[in-house]
């Protein structure tokens, strides 16, 4: 082989090195970019959700309505769980799980439809929300409360299925407060919030503490009465809504317009 072939052949062997080198380098910044890419876009996510539940938690209408649902919540979530025992202690029921069960369900349904009918009946503003959240969940406690310090177990069953129909009849107050009380783009994350909160306080630690409350107690009716006194904490905390001053931002726009429809739903009137 002639020197000036040997000569390009290393002139050809150099310039493949550089063009391997200059391609591994545009790599490595294209995958440094993506990664400061990702990383911004993290961030960006982070400060967003971050300046969202900031908003979200200065709505005192929002707060009061989700400390209201957790009480409730820790009531209902201790009635799934420990009532079937309470009722076969204090009653002998023979068949526990089943009449808990059935006064539930048609319960449960019936009064979910009459809570959103006459929230609808009576025009449905937040401040009407809150009095029918509080009102109906009284006037609930007060039957389920009755029933526990019956002796009979059909006047028990009678007052206990009157107390579930009106406890039930929160779904669409609650539900609808969420939803009117912060402006459309936060619709989601309000009712996420609403949603985790109610389980993490509210029916996922319940059902222990009942129970470390009978091991102490030993009567399952004291540690029934306890528990259902807890819907009236829940009424209190919702009939504070009644008075907080609040606006129906479910048509507002992101400028900041209120609902025309409704120009007027601020009320401090019980």
């Amino acid at each position: 082989m002639s020197p000036s072939v040997g000569l390009e052949t290393l002139k050809n062997n150099n310039r493949l090195q550089v063009d391997n080198e200059i391609e591994h380098d545009q790599f490595e910044v294209s995958i440094e970019t993506s990664k400061s890419s990702y990383a911004n876009a993290v961030f960006k996510s982070f400060t967003g959700f971050a300046k969202d539940m900031k908003v979200l938690y200065k709505e005192k209408v929002f707060v009061v309505n989700v400390l209201g649902y957790v009480s409730y919540n820790f009531v209902i979530g201790a009635y799934s769980y420990w009532g079937p025992k309470a009722g076969y202690n204090i009653y002998k029921m023979k068949n526990a799980d089943m009449i808990f069960g059935a006064v539930t369900i048609i319960c449960g349904i019936v009064g979910t439809l009459s809570g959103g009918f006459i929230l609808d009946r009576v025009t449905a503003t937040i401040p009407n929300a809150f009095k029918l959240l509080s009102g109906a969940t009284f006037l609930g406690a007060v039957f389920c409360f009755t029933a526990f310090t019956l002796k009979s177990l059909y006047g028990f069953i009678a007052l206990f299925a009157l107390g579930e129909l009106l406890v039930f009849a929160t779904q669409a107050p609650v539900n609808y407060v969420c939803l009117h009380c912060v402006k459309p783009s936060l619709r989601p994350l309000s009712m996420a919030i609403s949603t985790v909160a109610i389980h993490i306080f509210g029916d996922v630690p319940s059902s222990p503490l009942v129970g470390i409350v009978q091991d102490h107690i030993n009567s399952w009716r004291k540690t029934t009465l306890i528990l259902t006194s807890i819907l009236f904490l829940a009424a209190a905390i919702w009939f504070i809504g009644i008075f907080i001053n609040s606006v129906d931002r479910f048509n507002q726009e992101e400028t900041g317009s209120e609902n025309p429809r409704r120009p007027e739903l601020s009320s401090r009137t019980p």
